[in-house]
């Protein structure tokens, strides 16, 4: 098992694996030397402990848990890529001028010394999450999915839509963005006043939209709920088949007049299980700010994890008791 390189861990292992280190009068090894006396090891260790080592025990048994678990695969390796990128492009912009290397930013911000050491505590947060998920889905029951399915579960639908963009560029002032703002706003209000003058949609998608679909006469194809932008979605699960949004609307990505051309309907529910099973999911973890602690405490019982030290077991009761 590879060691996880974290400022405290680093310490322990350097206080306790000196192979010379000079005696207190007591006998015990010493870390600080004074005129008189000084600071032993076990000192250093036992007050490193009731503070910080807690934390390390706990990456290190979930590292455990997760490389017994968990293969390294693609998208573990695209996730450390994006990290390690997005590090990288952090610390050009902020931080160069305050650490003359990389190495250096790393060193103070997470306290190892090299990339590799900082891909691990990536490696630890992407597995970590993927526990986590998996434990939550296995843990999903039957009357769940059920009344998921039936109260809340909407199926495919198809649609198209015209996105009218606001034309400016980033060196634009306030007031000539709220001018481009409002002349979109104005052409989309335009392009819905031509459909009720019975104009094909198509072929105004083809004319004004600035969205990719606009040579396909705006169609986006079949999608379900997640797929998109939540006002996007809101306001095409709302329509008839056949009708178009009456007002345009507003995402992040510009405005949107939408014509809704198809409906799936739920289906069976067995088709539609997996999903509901991701959605149940995401709805736990948004629900409740805690989950991931009190699923990772969990896990760590179902591992049947022992904390033989009293000190650190302490330690870890007073953590479950508050996230119970």
């Amino acid at each position: 098992m590879k060691k996880i390189m974290i400022p405290v861990l680093a310490v322990l292992l350097l206080v306790t694996g000196c192979k010379s280190i000079p005696k207190l009068e007591n006998g015990k090894e010493k870390v600080v030397s004074f005129k008189e006396g000084g600071i032993a090891v076990d000192d250093l260790y036992n007050e490193m402990k009731s503070k910080y080592a807690l934390n390390i025990l706990l990456d290190m048994i979930d590292k455990k848990i997760t490389d017994e678990k968990y293969e390294i695969t693609d998208e573990e390796k695209e996730y450390i890529e994006n990290q390690n990128s997005s590090e990288k492009t952090y610390y050009e912009i902020l931080y160069k001028n305050s650490y003359s290397t990389f190495e250096q930013y790393i060193r103070a911000r997470y306290g190892v010394n090299t990339t590799q050491e900082l891909e691990e505590i990536y490696r630890l947060s992407y597995r970590r999450t993927q526990l986590i998920k998996d434990y939550l889905k296995e843990h999903i029951t039957e009357s769940e999915i059920k009344d998921y399915f039936e109260n809340s579960y909407i199926g495919d639908i198809e649609a198209s839509h015209i996105l009218i963009t606001a034309d400016y560029n980033d060196t634009a002032t306030d007031e000539e963005k709220k001018a481009a703002e409002d002349k979109a706003l104005e052409t989309a209000k335009e392009v819905i006043k031509k459909l009720d003058e019975g104009k094909d949609f198509a072929e105004l998608a083809k004319e004004y939209s600035k969205d990719g679909s606009a040579s396909d006469g705006g169609n986006l194809g079949r999608f379900g709920h997640g797929d998109m932008v939540e006002e996007f979605e809101e306001a095409a699960y709302k329509l008839e088949v056949g009708k178009y949004t009456k007002e345009p609307v507003k995402t992040k990505f510009g405005y949107h007049i939408i014509l809704k051309t198809k409906d799936y309907g739920k289906g069976e529910l067995e088709d539609a299980k997996e999903e509901i099973i991701d959605a149940l999911v995401e709805q736990k973890l948004a629900n409740d700010s805690n989950v991931n602690y009190k699923t990772l405490i969990d896990v760590r019982e179902d591992f049947g994890i022992t904390i033989e030290d009293s000190t650190l077991k302490e330690q870890y009761d007073n953590y479950k008791e508050n996230y119970s």
